[in-house]
């Protein structure tokens, strides 16, 4: 079950998360990158940890590919059922730009946490590319 809801892409990217399970999964410890991962997922949510901090939840839950995270920002692709508020974990207090299938959104600071919250429009069969930039 673990390499379904997390694993590492051949391009280095993360992929986690499986929006249509209908109880509760986690993964503990999957080490990625000299990093340790924790993931739970399903219909109604999807959290993803990287050595005990916070890095992405989506409610409802969520399928994510190709994540990759940097100081810069990250990316990653994103897709699920309906539309979602996604919530990231970004350096405190700092400006980024968002850009949802290459439209830019605009521009958002981070919350004294760190924290970015994007509304994303999803449905079924129909991935959305995520690009949040640092300025």
């Amino acid at each position: 079950m673990e390499e379904n809801i997390i694993r590492i892409e051949e391009d280095g990217g993360l992929s986690f998360g499986d929006y249509t399970l209908p109880e509760k999964t986690k993964v503990s410890d999957f080490e990625a990158f000299g990093d340790y991962y924790k993931i739970k997922t399903f219909y109604e949510i999807t959290k993803l940890e990287k050595n005990d901090g916070f890095v992405y939840e989506s409610v409802p839950g969520t399928n994510v590919t190709e994540f990759k995270a940097a100081m810069d920002g990250m990316e990653f692709t994103v897709s699920g059922a309906e539309p979602a508020q996604l919530t990231l974990g970004l350096i405190e207090n700092e400006e980024y730009e968002v850009l949802i299938d290459g439209v830019n959104v605009g521009r958002m600071t981070t919350n004294i946490s760190g924290k970015l919250s994007v509304s994303v429009e999803l449905e079924k069969g129909k991935p959305v590319e995520v690009k949040i930039i640092r300025r």
